[in-house]
């Protein structure tokens, strides 16, 4: 049987190359490239993604779109990296740990949307809290994030590792008109029914995300603690291989979080950390940006979908 035929559409910025990284040598696929002269044809593009199985856009939004339109062959796949397609109700999220029934829909999906940085890390610390009712769904959620620069993509890459040296602040708040377009897609897929307040940050580090979301336990459901929702961390990870919930007694030791920890990985790390005299509770995820949050997953999902097609 021929392997697979995988066109990687944006093989030049930070997700497309790392996802390029991680698939080359791989034997059980075939990987399609186009020459850097026709890397901006829309015809050659077109082309490709058309006699592909599986596509991977690694595009902004608008060409992401374009891309996904010009498909007219049925049988190609589509694993979509831009957020183009994140709160679309075509297209299957693709987290595969959201909850036990996604990892199947994303294997027989056309159409998977990769999830987004941030939301990654929100969306798995709220999403089986609010399904359990332990936060209620219109719960005030602030969600605070620090991520690696390449998280800005190229232009950010750039202005820290620059021929002209480093450039770049050593650490810039952003996104202060509340309007990230990654809220919509934390509110939807945490189950929340209020808009939440998602204030993202960039680092003068590399990649690595330290992503938190505090807690009011007197907002929270008669007998909710922190005990409570780590076990209901717990139990939803439970056998799941690249998310791990650290244990209340490992939490308990902690002083501090290093966003790079999980660097080159594709793993996502859960804590929960509780003060009962106070009445608050930390919840954290720390991951690679460029891991699972972006090209990790996106190879995650490529290789459901690819044991699907047996």
């Amino acid at each position: 049987m021929t392997h697979p035929l995988v066109f990687i559409d944006g093989d030049q910025g930070t997700t497309g190359l790392q996802i390029h990284e991680r698939l080359h040598g791989r034997a059980d696929l075939r990987l399609l490239t186009l020459p850097e002269a026709e890397r901006k044809n829309p015809q050659r593009r077109a082309e490709a993604i058309n006699a592909c199985d599986i596509a991977i856009l690694c595009l902004p939004d608008e060409p992401a779109r374009q891309a996904a339109a010009s498909i007219v062959n049925p049988a190609v796949r589509v694993i979509d990296a831009s957020s183009a397609h994140r709160t679309d109700a075509g297209w299957v999220y693709g987290f595969p740990e959201m909850n036990a029934q996604q990892g199947r829909l994303i294997a027989q999906a056309r159409r998977v949307s990769n999830p987004g940085c941030y939301p990654t890390g929100a969306i798995a610390l709220l999403g089986p809290l609010v399904q359990a009712g332990l936060v209620p769904a219109d719960y005030p959620v602030t969600v605070h994030a620090v991520s690696g620069y390449s998280g800005g993509g190229r232009a950010s890459v750039d202005a820290y590792e620059g021929p002209d040296g480093p450039q770049g602040p050593a650490f810039q708040l952003y996104g202060l008109g509340l309007a990230h377009k990654h809220t919509p897609e934390i509110e939807k897929h945490a189950g929340l029914t209020q808009r939440p307040v998602f204030v993202p940050a960039y680092g003068a580090f590399r990649q690595g995300i330290v992503l938190t979301v505090p807690l009011q336990l007197r907002l929270l459901p008669a007998g909710v603690d922190a005990q409570r929702l780590h076990d209901c961390l717990h139990r939803h990870y439970a056998g799941a291989a690249h998310v791990q919930v650290a244990a209340p007694e490992d939490a308990a030791g902690h002083t501090h979080l290093d966003p790079q920890a999980l660097n080159g990985t594709n793993d996502l790390r859960l804590a929960v950390y509780g003060n009962a005299q106070h009445g608050q509770v930390l919840l954290t995820a720390v991951f690679d940006n460029l891991g699972k949050g972006a090209s990790g997953a996106a190879v995650q999902n490529l290789d459901l979908m690819l044991e699907a097609m047996g």
